[in-house]
């Protein structure tokens, strides 16, 4: 139902009450709302587009990075032909969509939550596109990197640079003539440096600290012998400091079937690779000469995997895989770039959290902006819960891997809360 559906039902003069709304629509929305569903418990989803729209804005190629077998919806678990393959962009999406057709889920499209409040008496006070909304329980599903973040120094640019996110990107033919400066080398950077080189342009990628990983081992997906271990059940607790929350996640592509994806990779393909981004003078981009050290890095924490793997195979007597050594590295990292032939300045630097702009409740977030929460409820505020936050629970919380659990979790908690007051 869109938001002309929810004026008529309601008359849009006084406002709507539900025992449970859930803000976002995605693969977490989705999840808690079939277990809230299978509980009888009522609830509503409230999107402010369609359903699986962050999907819906990935750039044209996209696909996971980890295989399908991992996509786990409570109830919908994936059942097709290629478990060990990568689902594409708009594959995604209709997975979802069927997802949420197949329980009825009570999801409304095109209304937008642009404010929450705490209500006097009791529960949330939702200011919607479709007016105001009550609820007795609030479940926040949008994630919690919701706003592209670009390091200060962006702003050195030169006027005449065209600059975007990588929320912007769909392909290479949509860009601009000239080269492109990739700044940030998680997956997503990777990847669109790839394809960019692949498509013929000149590709300088700003480089940081990521850990990566081989795409598969004995010709098995490198995720499969990761998940044997402890490593996605590992907690925010676990971390030496909880700013590694905000690490990159593991180097290496699903696209055309999966293969491997890293700083070698990428300068083998003929990718210029720099250190981290310091900014622009006089129409001239210059970079930290530390590429080696972000290398290093990555080496180091893929040599962890490995010996966690080895570890965990060996303690259960099973076969212990023979895990790849990391080639040797070589580069002359450049340190300055002159931006009069970069046709495009394309920041894929992650997201922040971006609660603090929508939401007036300031004691639920930390100094950093994340929730502060314990398996997806909050313990500032009674009735206000996340889903689909990285790191809700464990390691895997916001990927397909991981969200059952969470979701089956919460929403017990839910259906308590709701039946016991």
């Amino acid at each position: 139902m869109d938001d002309r559906g929810l004026r008529r039902e309601h008359g849009g003069s006084h406002p709507e009450s539900h025992d449970v709304v859930i803000v976002g629509a995605g693969q977490a929305g989705l999840a808690l709302s079939h277990e809230l569903t299978a509980a009888d418990v009522e609830h509503v989803l409230l999107e402010r587009e369609r359903v699986a729209q962050s999907w819906r804005g990935r750039w044209d190629s996209f696909c996971l990075v980890i295989p399908n077998w991992t996509v786990r919806l409570p109830g919908a678990f994936y059942a097709g032909g290629d478990p060990d393959g990568f689902m594409p962009r708009d594959a995604i999406v209709r997975q979802l969509v069927g997802y949420a057709a197949g329980f009825r889920a009570p999801v409304r499209e095109g209304v937008a939550v642009t404010g929450v409040h705490g209500d006097p008496h009791g529960g949330f006070r939702l200011t919607t596109s479709a007016g105001p909304v009550l609820a007795r329980q609030l479940v926040l599903a949008v994630g919690s990197y919701q706003k592209p973040h670009r390091p200060p120094e962006w702003r050195t640019l030169p006027d005449r640079a065209h600059v975007i996110d990588a929320e912007d990107y769909a392909n290479p033919t949509l860009l601009p003539p000239g080269g492109v400066l990739v700044v940030g080398s998680g997956q997503t950077g990777c990847q669109i440096a790839e394809e960019l080189a692949e498509a013929g342009r000149r590709v300088h990628l700003a480089c940081g600290r990521a850990p990566w990983i081989p795409r598969r081992v004995e010709d098995r997906d490198m995720i499969s012998w990761i998940e044997e271990t402890p490593f996605f059940a590992a907690k925010v607790t676990d971390l030496a400091d909880p700013r590694m929350r905000l690490l990159a996640n593991l180097q290496c592509s699903g696209r055309d079937g999966g293969h491997d994806l890293n700083y070698r990779t990428l300068q083998a393909i003929g990718v210029t690779l720099a250190g981290h981004f310091l900014g622009a003078q006089n129409g001239v981009a210059r970079f930290e000469d530390d590429l080696d050290a972000s290398v290093a890095f990555g080496d180091a924490r893929y040599d962890d995997i490995c010996q966690l793997i080895v570890k965990c195979l060996e303690r259960k007597g099973r076969h212990v895989p023979d895990l790849p050594k990391a080639a040797p590295f070589v580069a002359t990292p450049v340190t300055e770039l002159d931006l009069s032939g970069v046709g495009t300045v394309l920041f894929t630097s992650g997201f922040r959290p971006d609660f603090a702009r929508w939401v007036d409740l300031p004691e639920a977030f930390d100094a950093m902006g994340f929730p502060v929460q314990l398996d997806g409820s909050s313990t500032a505020i009674p009735g206000l819960h996340f889903m689909g936050v990285h790191w809700q629970r464990t390691r895997k919380s916001a990927t397909f891997l991981g969200v059952a659990e969470d979701a089956t979790l919460l929403a017990e908690r839910i259906t308590a809360s709701v039946r016991g007051a």
